[in-house]
């Protein structure tokens, strides 16, 4: 991979750049910065080439600082949203600088296009790459400090540096002289960065692949950390929104008196909204002062021409839909379905679902009149900054954006229309010269939110008695997250959206004459990605289908599962024999009341197994155990791979429960808080035992691989349990 060093804006003749570079090297050494070192991976992805900024205007920046007093800062491009990064890219840099691990500190980086992601070509967190893409960035990062470095004292030393060690900040020559790198970071940071640099071999790493503790451990422990949700500046107000209900209503009739009785509230006004619609902004001294006024509001809303969806009408809608093909995804002669020993012809149904991270939606805008600051905890920074600017009718360099540590997202941070950006970039508007937080209650992130699409699906499966497939029809609607955003062209093929089948086709199991098509279907309920998106729902399917065909002729699920693999699936097979050779599937007999459940899925690049016990309690699974089996090549910190497992765990789980699920009457949301649409509490929780395949690859991700294999898993012991076939979410109660 070839990388670019930019230090100025590459429109400038090299003239200015070298002179450019120059006055920003003279000046860090005045306030004493130390090295500072910044560049730019052309980008590689389709998502670079469908942006509309594809000019490559990129202005100084460091990826990291190297003190005089021997610290290393370490800027991290990835918001931190509960995933290690700001940990796991510390350690990718730090190894190859070779410097003293417990001088190493991270902090979250501005939205800047220096920043910008290698492969989507902008800055940006999703599907599982933030180490994956950053991978080789932050190593050649470090490698290039490095060789400044040594470069920079063996100058001094008058020696040649290749003769020159380093060894945890410390550069020592060949005549046994030693320079700390602080001493020498200001000499080092004049010198030329080098074209090239020799990486590590895998061998060699000291830090990568050691279980590391987390660098914001204390601070989240401790309750010292800061979230955006936690920004406080002098003066500042804070918004809340009365959204449109349904979405894409107007205001026809709107009664503030009560709300602007209320001491402390400042201001109220309309916004667009989402869909077409309007919002009412409360601005307020507090928090609960602009609540309160939120809640006092009196709006009648105008609903002619917007469509109020029902969930059972629109289940109904769907279940009709998938009883014949829609668009192909992939063509298949399916006739030998028909005359098969052995037919399988299921439905399953799948409820919108709603994000909840634990830090619901906020912003916090100060915009001036030519220029706006903002800090959020985004996914999307570069996204979010142009609509803010496009609203502001400003530069997008005139937004300053400060990436703030995020209370988990899983895909509800990242809104291709940049939502909640616009609505703030509108607030601040009215407000010119007023720093505004817009806030989100817990009971707006679930009625007003974007939710995980509801689908149905309609297999049927033709098999003989040795479970050897003849034919699989595969019909799926639901509504597409990516039509009509900036995705659409390069992520729906043939009016096929990628995200509605990812998990079908790259199962890894070599199944003949598959029949994949999609019904896109309409629906007035805004929709988004959800942690592990497409795979969320498919691989329920495709592995409780497996598990069912494998049973229903007496072969065991997992020799089963090992006999229907592709010839890819290399490292799904592994995930899936050490999990279970680890939790003693086959081998250790379990207390009576228990069955195994098994479940194999590779997604995101990632290949996870899981081997459940699980029991039936009052008509509900009880989860006692989960192994799991990861591939996710190289481990870069095990510890954050763990958390990271057990979280999705949790996660699917969660799917399984009575009430998770959203539903909508007459294009209003039933749901509000935790209360009705319940997460897996501590008692739903089972111990997660976490194994690592071992290898030496460049890594995948594994935020969101997780979550997809764990239901399906519990399905299936369920069905061991019980005889019964577990075809919808969250599950009904089981009888046996």
């Amino acid at each position: 991979m070839s990388f670019e060093i930019r230090v100025a804006n590459p429109d400038s003749d090299s003239a200015t750049l070298k002179k450019s570079r120059r006055k920003f090297l003279q000046a860090s050494a005045v306030t004493g910065a130390g090295l500072v070192l910044g560049f730019f991976i052309p980008g590689l992805g389709r998502v670079a080439g469908a942006q509309t900024a594809a000019a490559k205007v990129y202005q100084p920046n460091a990826f990291l600082r190297v003190g005089p007093d021997n610290s290393v800062v370490v800027q991290v491009s990835k918001v931190d949203i509960g995933q290690g990064t700001l940990t796991a890219l510390p350690m990718l840099l730090a190894e190859e600088l070779d410097c003293d691990w417990a001088n190493v500190r991270g902090e979250l980086a501005k939205g800047e296009d220096v920043f910008r992601d290698p492969a989507f070509g902008m800055q940006m967190v999703g599907g599982s790459t933030s180490v994956a893409h950053s991978f080789q960035q932050y190593r050649e990062v470090g490698a290039r400090a490095r060789s400044m470095l040594v470069a920079a004292a063996a100058s001094e030393w008058k020696v040649d540096p290749a003769k020159c060690k380093t060894a945890k900040g410390v550069i020592i020559g060949p005549g046994g002289q030693r320079l700390s790198y602080g001493s020498v970071a200001n000499a080092a940071m004049s010198l030329p960065v080098p074209d090239k640099v020799q990486l590590k071999d895998p061998k060699q790493f000291t830090i990568i692949g050691k279980a590391t503790p987390r660098l914001d451990t204390f601070a989240k422990s401790s309750g010292q950390q800061k979230f955006g949700i936690d920004v406080d500046l002098p003066g500042m107000k804070v918004a809340m929104l009365a959204r449109a209900v349904p979405w894409g209503a107007k205001i026809t009739k709107l009664d503030d008196s009560a709300a602007k009785a209320i001491p402390g509230v400042r201001k109220i006004f309309t916004i667009p909204g989402i869909r077409g619609g309007q919002s009412v902004v409360v601005v307020a001294d507090g928090y609960w002062i602009a609540k309160k006024a939120r809640d006092a509001l009196n709006i009648e809303w105008d609903v002619n021409g917007v469509e109020a969806v029902s969930s059972e009408q629109l289940f109904a809608t769907y279940r009709e839909a998938v009883m014949k093909p829609g668009t192909a995804a992939t063509k298949a002669d399916i006739s030998a379905l028909a005359g098969s020993p052995k037919i399988i012809d299921a439905i399953f149904e799948f409820p919108y679902l709603a994000h909840t991270p634990m830090e619901p939606l906020n912003m916090t805008v100060h915009f001036t009149g030519d220029a706006c600051t903002v800090w959020a905890g985004s996914q999307f920074q570069s996204m979010d900054r142009q609509a803010i600017a496009k609203v502001l009718g400003i530069p997008v360099g005139k937004v300053e954006f400060n990436t703030m540590m995020a209370g988990g997202g899983f895909g509800r941070r990242a809104m291709p229309e940049s939502e909640n950006a616009v609505e703030a970039a509108y607030v601040a508007k009215v407000m010119r010269g007023t720093p505004v937080k817009i806030m989100y209650s817990r009971e707006d992130d679930i009625k007003s939110g974007y939710y995980r699409p509801m689908h149905v699906h309609r297999v049927r499966i033709g098999y003989d008695g040795r479970g050897k497939i003849a034919a699989w029809e595969h019909v799926i609607a639901g509504q597409s997250i990516l039509t009509g955003s900036p995705f659409e062209s390069f992520l729906v093929k043939d009016g096929v959206d990628g995200t509605m089948t990812e998990g079908v086709l790259e199962s890894h199991y070599a199944i003949p004459n598959l029949a994949l098509s999609v019904h896109n279907m309409k629906a007035n309920v805004p929709v988004l990605w959800y942690r592990s998106v497409g795979h969320s729902h498919n691989a329920f399917v495709m592995e409780t289908l497996v598990d069912e065909i494998a049973r229903s002729v007496g072969r065991d699920p997992v020799e089963y599962r090992v006999s229907l693999f592709d010839k890819s699936a290399k490292r799904s097979k592994q995930a899936l024999e050490l999990a279970v050779a680890r939790s003693g599937y086959g081998k250790r007999k379990l207390p009576a009341g228990q069955a195994w459940g098994v479940a194999v899925h590779h997604g995101f690049n990632t290949s996870i197994a899981y081997v459940v016990e699980v029991s039936l309690h009052e008509g509900r699974p009880q989860v006692h155990r989960v192994t799991a089996g990861v591939h996710c090549n190289m481990a870069i910190n095990p510890r954050t791979i763990e958390a990271q497992i057990q979280g999705g765990v949790v996660f699917g789980i969660s799917t399984t429960l009575p009430g998770n699920q959203i539903t909508l009457k007459n294009g209003v949301v039933q749901q509000s808080n935790f209360s009705d649409y319940t997460p897996a509490y501590m008692g739903s929780c089972p111990v997660v035992d976490v194994h690592v395949v071992p290898s030496a690859d460049t890594p995948t991700g594994v935020g969101e691989p997780p979550v997809p294999p764990i239901a399906p898993a519990i399905a299936n012991a369920v069905a061991a349990l019980s005889g019964k076939r577990l075809r919808k979410l969250p599950f009904d109660a089981i009888t046996t």
